[in-house]
């Protein structure tokens, strides 16, 4: 036999060694036992790793919006645009520079609120002196009780009905979505409120300006295009980005 052949029969005994472990002595392949993937559980039901990773993957994809509708990023987004649609100036400032804004003041208004639910909750939690469902009562809190001072009455007890049920008896009493819901649409109107304060000034300008330029027979001309200047310059004189990012921050209770 040559060195050749004698090498290819080596190699294709190397390769029939996996197969001759598994198999069984009746021939039979025995394939390993896989770990059970059963590790999660809701309520008394057990989840499998990959439901468990689809809910994951849900959740993850909500979450910014869920943050967005329960902090102060609603409010202050709608009086920006509301604000660069009274001074006329089209898309200046841009959209990505209006959230940009929007997103720092919201952190730097929810940040006491986010503050006490880490202390109060999350951080016992982490570091094992506190079991899940006593964290998320206690960090949730703070969060609650700065959506309940922003929330209308009327709103609570418009969802509330929606939702079949009566009064509540506490603050507490207020299922989570209900409160949700109060608070998004609480938020749209006082944000529509201070717009419309601050559009009031910018509308004087446009009358007194198309008034002049009627008077003076120069009915062709866009009263837009001399009033555009001038609002920008009212703007500036009174230090409008500042007095507007300070009313937005004031106008939060509980904070």
């Amino acid at each position: 036999m040559s060195r050749r052949t004698l090498l290819l029969l080596v190699l294709l005994l190397l390769a029939l060694v996996p197969a001759l472990a598994l198999a069984a002595p009746g021939g039979t392949p025995q394939v390993p036992s896989l770990p059970n993937l059963t590790v999660g559980r809701i309520g008394d039901a057990p989840v499998s790793v990959p439901l468990q990773t689809l809910l994951l993957m849900t959740a993850i994809t909500l979450l910014p919006s869920l943050l967005l509708v329960m902090t102060a990023f609603t409010r202050i987004i709608i009086v920006l645009a509301l604000l660069r649609q009274a001074l006329g100036t089209g898309q200046t400032p841009s959209n990505q520079i209006l959230v940009g804004l929007a997103l720092f003041l919201t952190a730097m208004i929810m940040m006491p609120v986010w503050q006490k639910a880490w202390d109060a909750g999350f951080a016992p939690y982490l570091n094992g002196d506190m079991d899940f469902r006593s964290a998320w009562d206690l960090g949730t809190a703070p969060l609650r009780g700065f959506m309940l001072a922003q929330v209308r009455e009327t709103d609570l007890m418009t969802f509330a009905g929606l939702a079949g049920h009566g009064t509540y008896a506490g603050p507490d009493d207020v299922p989570f979505p209900v409160l949700v819901a109060s608070f998004v649409t609480s938020e749209l109107k006082t944000a529509f409120e201070i717009g419309f304060l601050i559009f009031i000034p910018f509308v004087i300008i446009d009358l007194v300006v198309a008034s002049v330029l009627m008077s003076m027979g120069m009915m062709m001309l866009s009263p837009m295009l001399i009033s555009a200047p001038f609002k920008i310059l009212l703007f500036v004189l009174v230090d409008g980005w500042v007095l507007t990012v300070g009313t937005l921050a004031a106008s939060f209770n509980g904070v």
